[in-house]
């Protein structure tokens, strides 16, 4: 790939000039300024892979339900699938830190690739096995095992690529509007699952995902190289993992939004554990509510994901109160009375989670040097995707022995004390007191240098 006039050859911001607080943005140095909801679509070569992520995120969320549903037909086994869940997941936090060091080595488009090609294969190899009536469950099992080590490359290789596509200016918009995305086909691809499962059987839905990934390799064929905004790859050399893992760790402005999103991603995410058990046993309704759950919270996230996109920055202070309101949201959804204001909340809480996690993404996208990015956001993806089955037993156990009330509130309470302890934490590092008083006849609560003593209006 030759590299273009956009080329980005330095960090996105210089961590080192100036310690990150709840005020920075991710975005330092540049101006702040809000920009239009699809802006980065004018991009081509961004145009052509979201349009492939399109159909492919539609594939890949119709091949989750029918795997789900085709071992529970071939074992009667919740366990099962817990199992095929697991496969799908153990490459990620076994050897993810390894993939971000492969994706840094090596060119992001020629590597997605690959790691497109292998994902199409494995579901059409699934599809010929369960349409020719030859599936087994360890068929599945492998396939589950097989999808999970090309996503080791494909995820950190496809978050970092996003920035060689638009550049900085437009990477928070691109961000979000991948987010916007994937939560899209959430609401179709689970629904045209459902009726090729019932009507003509599950080979045809990874048949679908087999095919769907043509519009995405074909996506990235028709790119035009000179105008990616490349960057300079890391050498091979001994060491990298451990470099990547210091490299994290030593930049406040990164370990504190990856341990937070840890936190809000093991006890707060698990909402299979919670909305299940809140459909069952909390309100008797089964399954149709459970899914009503799921499709609520889809479109708040939907919405999440397109107001992130008009945001012209990310601000670590937004991600901490972002996850202080969805922590409380869970709390007071905990405590609903009924089935329909608990629904309702479902479309705040998946806005909130959205902004967590959009907001999370893009600062770090922001603040890692481009030649590290694939490891950092290969951390970051094994903490992001780790996080819900490393909780999910835990969880399991408190809502199961406590009641699923307790345990969303619990998951809340956790969400909203990381983000205070976190919050608290960034002001430190960056030398800042809390300043609470009026400002032209209201209340206003923000973080100022703890040298500078704002003379603030007096109370209206």
């Amino acid at each position: 790939m030759s590299s273009g006039p956009g080329t980005a050859s330095a960090p996105a911001t210089e961590p080192h000039d100036s310690p990150p607080t709840p005020d920075s943005p991710a975005s330092a140095g540049r101006p702040v300024r809000k920009t239009s909801m699809f802006s980065s679509l004018k991009v081509r070569n961004y145009r052509l892979f979201f349009l492939g992520q399109v159909v492919s995120n539609t594939g890949t969320w119709m091949q989750r339900i029918a795997q789900d549903w085709l071992v529970l037909s071939l074992t009667g086994s919740s366990a099962a699938v817990g199992i095929t869940t697991a496969l799908q997941f153990l490459p990620m936090l076994l050897f993810g830190l390894y993939g971000g060091v492969l994706v840094d080595r090596l060119r992001k488009r020629p590597t997605l690739l690959v790691t497109q090609s292998s994902m199409a294969v494995t579901a059409l190899a699934l599809a010929a096995l369960t349409l020719t009536g030859q599936v087994q469950v360890w068929h599945v099992y492998v396939a589950a095992f097989a999808v999970g080590l090309a996503t080791v490359v494909d995820n950190p290789a496809r978050q970092s690529f996003v920035s060689e596509l638009v550049g900085p200016q437009q990477l928070q918009n691109a961000v979000s509007l991948n987010s916007a995305n994937f939560q899209s086909a959430r609401l179709v691809g689970p629904a045209v699952a459902g009726l090729l499962i019932t009507g003509v059987g599950t080979g045809w839905a990874f048949l679908f995902n087999g095919l769907s990934f043509i519009a995405p390799l074909t996506g990235l064929l028709l790119m035009r190289s000179r105008e990616l905004h490349t960057v300079e790859r890391a050498p091979r050399g001994k060491g990298q993992l451990r470099e990547g893992v210091r490299y994290v760790t030593g930049r406040p402005e990164l370990i504190w939004p990856i341990v937070l999103v840890g936190f809000v991603g093991t006890f707060a995410f698990n909402f299979p554990v919670y909305l299940s058990a809140f459909a069952d046993d909390v309100f008797h309704a089964g399954a149709g509510a459970y899914s009503m759950f799921n499709t609520l919270m889809a479109v708040g996230s939907v919405v999440g994901a397109l107001l992130a996109a008009r945001r012209g920055t990310s601000r670590l202070r937004l991600l901490i109160a972002a996850a202080m309101v969805f922590g409380a949201l869970e709390i007071v959804a905990a405590t609903t009375p009924t089935l329909w204001m608990f629904a309702l909340l479902m479309v705040p809480l998946g806005l909130f989670g959205m902004t967590v996690n959009v907001t999370t993404n893009t600062s770090i996208q922001m603040s890692t040097d481009p030649a590290m990015r694939g490891r950092v956001m290969a951390l970051y993806m094994m903490v992001f995707l780790g996080g819900s089955p490393v909780g999910a037993p835990i969880v399991g156990w408190v809502t199961d022995t406590y009641g699923a009330r307790v345990g969303l509130a619990a998951g809340g309470a956790v969400a909203a004390l990381a983000a205070a302890v976190i919050g608290l934490i960034l002001a430190r590092v960056g030398n800042l007191r809390l300043s609470v008083g009026w400002h032209r006849g209201h209340p206003r609560v923000r973080f100022v240098p703890r040298e500078q003593r704002e003379e603030l209006a007096p109370a209206a």
